[in-house]
């Protein structure tokens, strides 16, 4: 079932960008117009895709997913998008896309399964370690909320989100499990420490009014069409990713994903959801000036099927998501236009998600290192993350730390076969 759901999902992804209707890397989205309106070649859109998403997926959506042996959803969708924007034109091309989606998703599902199972077979078993490249994620995530405050509204409101954060975590570590009419009820201080954080943060962007302006759906009410013409195939989209969730072999962000493999489900889901709010007005501006949708929407889907915990369950709300979404574009774009504030937050946390994941692979990485090898390993990640700026960051700063890792791992290991490295005993 596993390897059918992802092969689903990539001969999926990779038709949906063959034929331009959906593709996930959001700096492709807004250039898809100019060849779907003859401005641009496919030769040209095939070129710029790849440039887009290669770098992404050999240095950051692999090497996240290793660590946790879950797929992060970058990895395979968007090598889907290189598919299917350098798939031929017509059914020929569909067909190829599809065919070609499907082998690349169930080698991605199989090939990580066996570069985990390499990990342990080795003489020094780092796979362990690994695991530590994600642990900074997991307890630093609930820090975005006051970063985000802090870009858009100052840093003195940043100190109070943080404050406020801080301080819920403090109480409910204090006073968690609460029981209320003799049941009990655990939470996590972690995710309502980050829950406190969001309320903060969209209370402040609520407050900026909006200016007269013409609406977006309005402006491009022909492209809000062609996407609503494809909301079937769209929605069937959301519902495999969604039970793919589920199931615990896709996760859309590195925190999430992380959560996950520590068994923290609530917590995975309001991290996911958090995205998604920031996710809204990107994926929503520009499915709207484009025409061109997400294969996995807005990211709620990633939220709700986490919440659910059940396949079938998040097969079914993925499909309704999306379809929801869809229909909401109009709304969605109005709302925006009337709150400034809630779109420019938008940036903003994904922006301080992005800084809070560098630093924390970073120091997982690190960590991870360490303890494979004990003083070198830091030296080594330390010095790897130093030389990619010194070269003009060629690897992405979010996959410097588990890169690093592995090479650290792969290291100790050559060290033990010749005889310099000598495994501590347990």
């Amino acid at each position: 079932m596993n390897i059918v759901i992802i092969a689903a999902i990539g001969a999926l992804a990779a038709l949906l960008a063959q034929r331009g209707i959906a593709v996930f890397n959001d700096g492709l989205r807004p250039i898809m117009p100019e060849y779907l309106e003859g401005r641009m070649t496919k030769a040209e859109l095939a070129a710029t895709s790849f440039a887009l998403s290669f770098g992404l997926v050999i240095g950051f959506g692999i090497p996240v997913s290793i660590g946790a042996a879950i797929l992060l959803v970058h990895s395979i969708l968007l090598g889907t998008d290189i598919i299917g924007t350098w798939s031929p034109k017509g059914n020929t091309g569909s067909l190829i896309a599809a065919i070609i989606g499907a082998l690349y998703g169930v080698g991605l599902l199989l090939g990580l399964q066996w570069i985990v199972n390499v990990f342990k077979s080795l003489p020094v078993n780092v796979f362990d370690a690994m695991g530590a490249v994600g642990t900074p994620v997991t307890l630093a995530f609930a820090a975005f909320p006051a970063l985000a405050v802090a870009l858009q509204h100052g840093v003195s409101k940043g100190i109070i989100t943080l404050s406020i954060s801080a301080l819920v975590r403090v109480l409910i570590v204090r006073f968690s499990p609460f029981v209320i009419g003799g049941v009990s009820i655990s939470l996590n201080p972690d995710g309502m420490a980050m829950l406190a954080g969001m309320i903060v943060l969209l209370i402040y962007a609520a407050q900026e009014k909006a200016t007269e302006g013409t609406g977006l759906a309005a402006l491009f009410s022909d492209r809000v069409a062609r996407i609503k013409s494809n909301v079937w195939v769209l929605g069937l989209m959301g519902a495999l990713v969604a039970a793919a969730t589920a199931m615990h072999l896709l996760a859309g962000d590195p925190i999430s994903l992380n959560l996950v493999k520590a068994g923290n489900y609530t917590d995975a889901a309001l991290a996911a959801l958090a995205r998604a709010i920031g996710f809204v007005p990107l994926v929503g501006t520009t499915a709207i000036a484009t025409g061109v949708y997400g294969p996995v929407g807005m990211t709620f889907i990633f939220a709700a099927a986490l919440f659910v915990n059940n396949p079938i369950i998040a097969a079914v709300l993925g499909f309704v998501i999306i379809f929801a979404e869809v229909y909401l574009l109009g709304a969605i774009a109005g709302f925006l236009d009337k709150f400034p504030g809630i779109r420019k937050s938008a940036d903003n946390i994904r922006s301080s998600m992005s800084q809070l994941l560098e630093i924390a692979l970073l120091v997982g990485g690190i960590n991870a290192g360490n303890a494979m090898l004990p003083g070198l390993g830091m030296l080594l990640v330390i010095g790897i993350y130093l030389l990619n700026e010194a070269a003009g960051r060629p690897i992405v700063h979010m996959a410097v730390g588990p890169v690093g890792a592995i090479i650290v791992g792969i290291l100790v290991n050559i060290l033990a076969v010749i005889g310099l490295y000598i495994p501590p005993t347990i």
